[in-house]
């Protein structure tokens, strides 16, 4: 293996230095980080409450297995929507009101779901809480990234997953607590419970401050330093840190230097390059210099191979998988789910814990390899049990349940949360808004095109055949992340476009894609990291 590669595997770490010191995690910031990461539950608990709620809907609604796999899938697709519109809409409200508006049109979501007659207005209750689902996917990674220092970004930018897999572990225990009720209450319930959480989430984001490089783009320098005055590890730092969003932004040298703290300068509409969506579509599709398309093509491959390598399938049907390996009983399959919401949610613990620590690529190709391993596992027990009498699939059953959990924790420990961080960290700030956007929405369109076909798949080609062609899928995810994406640890944002061959006038360097490689390790090696 190549040096370049092996730098990168470490982290961009020069094996003579050792890292810095981390300074001490900042309060203010993780607090930022936390209440804005809590709109994730929001997914979280829907994706996982529907998985039980099927079993009820079902025989209450007298729906089919093609309707159900609809109404469960295509959330995922009414949250484009959401996705789409959340760049511009947090460019122009800002990022906090954004987060509001995210949970007020989740709980209306969650209202009209709880109390739908008809499958008619369950599936319009679908799309109210998935445009809700698409505005939280996306804002929740951007603010915590802006908000957070450059030590603990990676920390504080996975909290988002964290939260998206306490939702999946509470829609589990929605389903074991309320299964025991009448058919016509139990699904209802769970999906009314949900409208709990956005009421407190609307109401701890008003307690959030803006993020500073939001309120650097309206020209409110006094306001954004004190922000970064409060979220970063040093004054230092902090004065860094304005000075490198006030050059993203374009406004001139010794424009905002001075301390008061009600400072506004007015920002030229031109100098925002596109801040308020102004070209920025056409710099990311249509017109894209080499460095933003690399960093386009890392973003939407990274979000695709998160979602295409079925993890939704896994988490929404896994009632199914396990009656399948031979728990047969609705309560035994439930708290069997139970058991994959707690290993998703205690494994993203590692991977927040280690991500500034070892960097982004470890962490990913662990992940990657750890998941491909499992799938073959799940997908050759299930194939044996096809092949077993009835009743002779119990050992069998075990490792099938094994494989599972060794799934979902391997996806947590890297997959899950870094495609967020990581997607959040690469695009130059007049693009990250709409390209984080791009990235939600490539990561809804795969979600809901996996857990749409899960079914029809699955009778298509047996469990067995869909968990192998998933396997194959996370093995071409694994090669990808390996040549394509280059570390990220330790860098601004305002530095990452270097990676991808980014100067600091934004002009190509004409590397081709391995080139690129090979330049963002050498520049990681030169460095000594935190």
């Amino acid at each position: 293996m190549s040096k370049q590669h092996d730098a990168a595997a470490d982290g961009g770490i020069p094996a003579a230095e050792a890292p810095a010191k981390r300074p001490p995690l900042n309060k203010y910031a993780l607090a930022c980080a936390v209440l804005a990461s809590m709109n994730s539950i929001l997914l979280g608990y829907d994706v996982s409450v529907v998985s039980g709620a099927q079993l009820f809907m079902k025989q209450d609604l007298k729906i089919t297995d093609t309707e159900i796999e609809i109404l469960a899938g295509i959330i995922n697709i009414f949250s484009l929507v959401g996705s789409l519109a959340a760049g511009r809409t947090s460019d122009w409200i800002g990022r906090r009101y954004t987060m509001v508006l995210a949970a007020a049109i989740f709980f209306a979501g969650a209202l009209i779901m709880g109390l739908a007659p008809s499958y008619g207005i369950l599936m319009l209750g679908r799309f109210v809480a998935g445009v809700g689902v698409g505005y939280a996917l996306m804002i929740a990674p951007v603010y915590t990234a802006e908000v957070a220092p450059t030590s603990a970004r990676g920390l504080l930018t996975s909290f988002p997953e964290v939260f998206i897999n306490t939702g999946v572990l509470l829609g589990y225990v929605s389903n074991y607590a309320f299964h025991g009720l009448p058919v016509h209450l139990s699904w209802r319930v769970m999906f009314l419970v949900g409208a709990v959480p956005p009421l407190f989430l609307a109401l701890g984001v008003l307690a959030m401050p803006e993020s500073p490089r939001w309120l650097v783009m309206q020209g409110r320098i006094g306001d954004a330093r004190r922000v970064l005055a409060k979220t970063s590890d040093s004054p230092a730092e902090a004065e860094e840190r304005l000075a490198d969003i006030k050059k993203a932004i374009g406004i001139p040298d010794g424009v905002g230097d001075s301390d008061d703290d009600d400072e506004v300068v007015v920002v030229d509409r031109r100098n925002k390059k596109g801040s308020h969506g102004e070209g920025v579509w056409r710099d990311l599709l249509i017109r894209p210099t080499p460095p933003v398309r690399r960093i386009l093509i890392a973003c939407l491959g990274l979000q695709f191979f998160q979602q295409a390598s079925g993890i939704d399938s896994v988490v929404l049907y896994s009632p199914r998988v396990f009656e399948k390996a031979g728990l047969t009983s609705n309560s035994n399959s439930l708290g069997a789910t139970m058991a994959v919401g707690a290993s998703k949610t205690l494994f993203i613990l590692v991977a927040t814990f280690f991500l500034d620590r070892v960097g982004r690529r470890p962490l990913l190709l662990t992940s990657a390899g750890g998941m491909v391993v499992s799938l073959v596992t799940l997908a050759s027990a299930l194939h044996a049990i096809d092949r077993l009498p009835e009743g002779h699939a119990t050992p069998l059953a075990g490792v099938s349940i094994a494989a599972v959990l060794t799934f979902v924790a391997s996806f947590s420990v890297g997959m899950g949360p870094i495609a967020w961080v990581y997607s959040s960290e690469i695009f130059p700030l007049r693009l990250r808004a709409q390209g984080c956007a791009l990235g939600t929405a490539m990561n809804r369109i795969m979600s809901g095109a996996i857990t749409m076909s899960f079914i029809s798949l699955y009778k298509a080609i047996t469990l067995a055949g869909s968990f192998y062609l998933y396997a194959g899928i996370a093995a071409a995810g694994w090669l990808f992340m390996f040549f394509f994406l280059p570390e990220t640890r330790g860098r601004s944002l305002e530095d990452t476009e270097k990676l991808f061959g980014g100067g600091d006038d934004g002009e190509d360097n004409k590397e081709d894609g391995h080139d690129v490689h090979k330049k963002s390790t050498e520049l990681s090696s030169k460095q000594t990291v935190t």
